[in-house]
Formats: structure tokens, sequence, C-alpha cells
């Protein structure tokens, strides 16, 4: 898929291997290939744009599993997340942009630096945070000359030294694959304003979102850059605003019992800024602006995506156009249920939020 236009709607789904979640323990083989199909399907079936494929230290290769997923549908993009460091520039160049071209131009990367220092060490990583953003930011020098390059060329940096570097196979689009990138801290924000083509945050409270979209766009400034920016959050719906809040209190408590029946004691402080950003706005309680649920990412350590939108599909849709306001334009949303929201979102959420953006607009143009 070509970069998008900055004004352009995106939502992106969550592919995972196996049905599993906060409320879902693990079960069974780390890949199940029939249940990877199926939420693939229903994804695309729900009109979502893309598919985001995790990376972890001790999880399934995210590049072959993406492979999978595009094999089994026809359309849905993948946004397929990368560990840069581990597998050097110009080879992981060269596998995005084979896999690029061989499902017709549906990758991007979602570029990951590290920000727990124990998963990295599992592969052997032990960088500090602002040396691994300073190797990711040479790494995406390295990708964008491989995506564009018409002839070898060199590169010498601090983690890097390319000698004739050059790929035969190029991305379908000639502005190449989108990179999607995230993180706060200031080793991050420098990284993202030169490379990120959408700068990706977790579900925050509305003043947080538009001070980091800020601090995003500064840095961005001197390249000449205009990301675009996606924000996460874990929809929970009901057919009342009653019924979705017995919902999120219901999978609060399903939460905690799995965390004490697995011997898990208080979250550890986390490490990385987007998670501290969000136990920040736990502290100011459990329900914060319109309907932001923040108690499950305090009950886990905001570990990962953790935080709800709360309430009816409309009410919900509403919430979501309140961050399009300050200037989001991609949603990357998933369920504590993880097959089945997905297909309630592609029926109710993603339908709702295109209906009301769409009655502004004509609400605009008539005025």
């Amino acid at each position: 898929m070509p970069l998008l236009p900055p004004d352009a709607i995106e939502f992106i789904g969550f592919a995972a291997p196996r049905y599993v979640s906060e409320t879902h323990p693990p079960d069974g083989p780390a890949i199940d290939r029939d249940y990877l199909r199926l939420l693939a399907q229903a994804h695309e079936w729900g009109g979502f744009d893309r598919i985001l494929v995790a990376f972890y230290a001790d999880a399934p290769d995210a590049l072959l599993l993406s492979a999978q997923i595009a094999a089994v549908t026809e359309r849905i993009g993948l946004m397929i997340a990368h560990r840069t460091g581990f597998t050097a520039p110009t080879v992981a160049a060269r596998q995005f942009a084979t896999l690029d071209q061989l499902t017709g131009g549906r990758v991007a990367l979602h570029a990951i630096s590290g920000g727990d220092d124990r998963d990295l060490a599992r592969d052997g990583d032990h960088l500090t945070k602002d040396e691994r953003y300073a190797r990711t930011g040479e790494f995406l020098d390295i990708a964008r000359r491989v995506w564009s390059a018409a002839e070898p060329f060199d590169y010498a940096g601090r983690h890097y030294r390319i000698a004739g570097g050059f790929s035969e196979v190029k991305p379908v689009h000639p502005d190449g694959i989108p990179v999607y990138f995230g993180g706060a801290s200031p080793a991050a924000l420098e990284i993202a304003g030169r490379h990120a083509d959408t700068y990706a945050l977790w579900g925050e409270t509305l003043a947080q979102v538009r001070e980091l979209i800020a601090r995003v766009r500064a840095a961005a400034a001197p390249h000449g850059r205009r990301p675009r920016f996606s924000l996460s959050f874990r929809p929970i719906l009901a057919e009342t605003e009653a019924a979705a809040w017995a919902r999120a209190e219901a999978i609060l408590a399903r939460t905690r019992a799995l965390r004490a029946a697995r011997g898990l004691g208080p979250a550890a402080r986390p490490e990385n800024e987007g998670s501290r950003r969000l136990l920040e706005a736990a502290a100011q309680g459990s329900r914060l602006d319109k309907r932001l649920y923040t108690a499950i990412a305090a009950e886990t350590g905001a570990s990962g995506n953790s935080t709800a939108l709360v309430g009816t599909p409309e009410q919900v849709a509403e919430a979501l156009l309140d961050y399009h306001d300050l200037g989001v334009r991609t949603f990357l949303i998933r369920g504590f249920d993880p097959l089945e929201d997905a297909l309630d979102y592609g029926r109710t959420l993603i339908p709702a939020f295109k209906a009301l953006l769409a009655r502004r607009g004509a609400t605009a143009d008539a005025a």
C-alpha cells in the first residue's frame, strides 16, 4: 500500500497466532493455524485496513506469520513489528521488499527498538535504551536506501558499516514501505522526527495525546516531515452504556483472577516511557475524559496496549472522534475477546465512526 494521504482514516487490528489475552490464558500450541486464518479473515471482512503482527522474544516469528496471513486474505495490509538490531538492515530490507512484492504491496514496517531490557536480553541484546534508538535510526537510514537506491551504496555509522549495499527487489510502490514508529523518550522522538511515516501512541488522555503530538511535530519539522498519528485502544462495547461498564468491570475482575492464579504480584514499574505515561493517566482515576478506562492498565502495569474506551458503539465512536480532532487518523483497536471483538468492531464500531465523520463533513460543507 502506498503512503496514506494526511487525512485518510485507517483502522488496524491485531493478529495473534492463538486465542490469548489478559482474560484468556494461553492454551495449546504456540500457533493455531485455523484460528490465525479466522482472525485474519474476520479483520478483512470487518473492513480493517491493516492488521498488526507483534514481536516478542519468545513468540513465533512475525514476518513468517505475516506471510501466512497474506496467503489466507486478499486485501488487508500487514503492519509487521520488527525489532531492529537482530537482523542486518540490508537483509531485513530485502525480506520486507520481497514480501511486499509477493503480497502486491500490502506490507508496512513497525520499527521496534525495545522497551523492556529483560525481553531484549532473551535475544542477547544489552544496549541501553538510547543506544537502541540510535541503532534504529541507522537501521532505518539503511533500509530506506536499500528500498530506493538505483546503484550500490556505502554507509558508515556507529552501529553499521555497509559497503556496496544494494537490492534487486524493491517495494511495490515508489514511495517505499510505510514506517510506523513508537516511543516517547527524547531519544525515541529524535528518531521519530527523522523516520516515522506514522507515529504510534498508546491510548492516553486527550491532554496527553495533544502534548505528545505537538512534541513529535516539533521533532519532525526540521526534517521537513509531517507524520500521521496512530492511537491504540481496547474498545469495550455493549448495547447500553451501563452494560458496557459492567462488562469492563468483569474484564478487570477476570484479569485480576488470572494474574492471581498465575502467582503474579503487583506489576513492576515499567521501563518504557509509553507504559509510564499510561500509569500517569491511571493515577488520575480509572475513568477519565468521556469514557477512557485505565483500571486494566493499572492492574497489569500498563504492559502493552491496555487502556479501553467503554460504551455503546456510537459512544465509543464519538470518543474516537475527539482524538481525530487532535490529529489522529489511524486507530489500532483490539479486544479482550480477540476474535469476537474484531467481528463486533467491523459490524458496529468502524461503521459508526465513519458515519459520524461523514455527518460532520456534510454539516461543514453545508455551513
